[in-house]
């Protein structure tokens, strides 16, 4: 569910303190970066400032004596947007470290920013693996998922239950080709095919050329590769469609819990999907997520806002662990060198390339007979292993990875 403008103007006055120098030795400022008003609000947006609200509060830093502050902003999904925004946080306001930045392209482009402003960005809402690949950065960690995590995890899973063939319906911005390139890949690797594809504007309202193209091609799977409110409306236009009820099955490529929430049980009944985190998972998500849904009216946690919360408080930890907590590339080591373990991704690290290594897990989409409380939604199918989930280094084409190599061939 949304939260209202009031609502969010309330929560971000909350999470911002004033007069506060950005060089005092024991002060920070975060920055939440992402869609709070979009098609991706739900899956990010306020909530991710009350998880980044919570890892402060856990992080201890207030009793030691630091001043922590929070802040927020829109970024529309436009590039553009979050670029004068992150530029203004840097140089004017002070931030230190921004987080989420959902949207792909958004996030490629303050990556760069923050790296030429020697910053720190945590992404957890972005999905593009070219982030830990060609546009690696010193100055980022890739925290939650990638798009090749998310492909060989459910693409692989699903062509080997006979889901063979294929048909895409993609989102038409660097998220939704990456994600469709990194399952297409995997799909063929398994022995499977793509029948045909087609791009959709980000925020499409009306599926239903889209859906026709899809079922025309008579493919076993349609892969969806978007998210957030797209995802929700291609599933529901496609029940509409009789997609499914015509021997079609629907795979979705990135599912988030307020996703199957909004379509139901009925609709999203057997959807396989891939995520690092649930909140019924264990005693430690049980536990956030109680606090959480006490802040956001019920509503629980996605992964992207719990990857919000385990990266800010892994930052805030290595923040107070360095000699100098504005020098960005410092406090990034600093966090690649401490063991990034969590109650909510369990025992995890930070790899050279900034990718964040933990379990996937590969959840199945309850029926409603199977649910017994509000948001009972998944069952657990399979854990893939931290060093499995991800694309291995071997395969990296980031130039950190590159010149660590050099490096030590050189010795």
């Amino acid at each position: 569910m949304r939260l209202g403008k009031l609502w969010f103007a309330a929560l971000l006055a909350a999470s911002t303190a004033s007069g506060v120098h950005a060089q005092d030795p024991k002060t920070v400022k975060i920055g939440v970066l992402n869609d709070q008003s979009g098609p991706y609000a739900d899956m990010g947006g306020p909530g991710s400032i009350v998880a980044a609200q919570l890892a402060v509060e856990d992080a201890g830093l207030k009793a030691a004596g630091w001043t922590v502050e929070v802040v927020a902003a829109d970024h529309q999904n436009k590039a553009d947007i979050a670029s004068s925004i992150a530029r203004r946080w840097y140089d004017v306001e002070g931030v230190d470290m921004v987080t989420d930045v959902t949207n792909s392209a958004a996030a490629l482009a303050v990556s760069q920013i923050t790296r030429d402003k020697n910053k720190v960005m945590l992404a957890s809402g972005p999905a593009t693996s070219d982030l830990t690949g060609k546009a690696c950065s010193p100055n980022s960690i890739h925290w939650t998922n990638d798009t090749w995590a998310l492909a060989h995890s459910t693409g692989k899973a699903v062509v080997e239950t006979g889901g063979k063939t294929w048909y895409f319906l993609t989102a038409d911005y660097a998220f939704g080709q990456a994600l469709e390139n990194d399952t297409a890949a995997v799909v063929k690797e398994s022995g499977g095919k793509i029948l045909g594809t087609v791009r959709v504007p980000l925020g499409t309202s009306d599926f239903s050329s889209f859906l026709l193209q899809a079922q025309a091609s008579g493919a076993q799977i349609v892969g969806l590769a978007n998210s957030g409110g797209d995802t929700t409306n291609s599933i529901k236009q496609a029940a509409e469609f009789g997609i499914v009820a015509g021997g079609q099955n629907l795979a979705g490529l990135l599912i988030y819990i307020t996703d199957i929430h909004s379509i139901g049980l009925n609709t999203a009944q057997g959807l396989i999907l891939t995520s690092p985190f649930y909140w019924d998972l264990n005693d430690g998500t049980r536990a956030f997520s109680k606090r959480f849904a006490a802040r956001m009216r019920g509503t629980q946690p996605t992964m992207v806002q719990a990857g919000v919360y385990s990266a800010t408080l892994h930052y805030l930890k290595a923040v107070k662990a360095s000699s100098d907590p504005h020098d960005g590339r410092g406090v990034v080591e600093t966090m690649k060198s401490l063991p990034a373990d969590d109650p909510l991704f369990g025992a995890g690290r930070i790899r050279e390339d900034g990718r964040k290594l933990h379990n996937m897990y590969l959840f199945e989409v309850k029926k409603p007979s199977e649910s017994k409380a509000p948001w009972d939604y998944y069952k657990l199918r399979a854990t893939v292993p931290a060093e499995q989930a991800f694309r291995p280094l071997a395969q990296s084409s980031c130039p950190l990875v590159a010149a660590g190599r050099a490096t030590a061939e050189q010795k």
